[in-house]
């Protein structure tokens, strides 16, 4: 019988690739798969679903218009693959790609335009006009307000808050909304909380609970209230103090 592999040469095997956080590729459905809608849930007549979705009990597909919708912004569509579990709401006029998963009670508004394999956790709102890139991960309890942008492959942990009104309450708020752009593959830890405007850098580490109040360089990592770099990515090491270290170089094409 062969050895099983250690799991430090698992993970010197890691493919730079999947350190980023790439995930496999996906299984593709099943051109021909009818959607499952379950009887419990109200899908608009003109909501387009692709291949093999699944929407399960008590979601709100298109039922809702909004006040900020497009005028020629269409239905929402929903890609190939993906599936609404219980009690998630999507609004009319929101695009979304293939093979993605919201958790129960997530509430996505109108006008976003969301990639490929993107998931929503539990219990997160995303507000109208948020652009969200391929393979985003977004947990649990998050808010991500309008105007936001959030890049290919970043990871924002549970209880995130994101602003985009530095003056709340003033007389004329859509004069001064800016929405925060958060860069590739940065990961945002948990209860951070990121105001209006902030750049996130490509590849950016930001520690829990950090309150981020000016742009991020790419690589940086950062901790504490307010928010300060203290190394880069590139400085860190394994906590488990296995052969490896936790990201690939800030050199490396990824």
């Amino acid at each position: 019988m062969a050895n099983s592999p250690s799991p430090v040469g698992t993970e010197r095997a890691v493919s730079n690739q999947q350190q980023v956080g790439h995930p496999a590729p996906a299984q593709k459905p099943d051109p021909d798969a009818p959607a499952t809608i379950s009887p419990l849930a109200v899908v608009a007549p003109d909501v387009q679903l692709g291949a093999g979705v699944t929407v399960e009990e008590f979601c709100l597909v298109g039922r809702h218009a909004g006040r900020f919708a497009e005028p020629d912004a269409g239905p929402t569509r929903i890609g190939a693959g993906s599936t609404l579990r219980s009690h998630t709401v999507v609004y009319n006029g929101t695009t979304i790609g293939a093979r993605f998963q919201s958790g129960h009670h997530a509430l996505i508004r109108e006008a976003n335009t969301i990639g490929d394999d993107v998931s929503v956790g539990s219990l997160t709102v995303v507000e109208h006009h948020v652009t969200i890139g391929d393979r985003v991960r977004i947990h649990s309890h998050n808010f991500v307000p309008e105007f936001t942008v959030i890049e290919e492959g970043a990871w924002i942990g549970p209880r995130v808050t994101i602003t985009n009104h530095p003056m709340p309450e003033c007389p004329h708020p859509e004069g001064c909304m800016v929405g925060v752009h958060i860069g590739r593959y940065a990961r945002i830890g948990a209860n951070v909380t990121l105001l209006p405007g902030v750049r996130i850098g490509a590849r950016a580490l930001i520690g829990a609970g950090a309150v981020v109040t000016k742009d991020v360089e790419p690589g940086a990592v950062i901790i504490g209230h307010p928010g300060k770099q203290t190394k880069t990515i590139d400085d860190l090491v394994c906590p488990a103090h296995l052969d490896h270290r936790p990201y690939p170089p800030l050199t490396a094409n990824v």
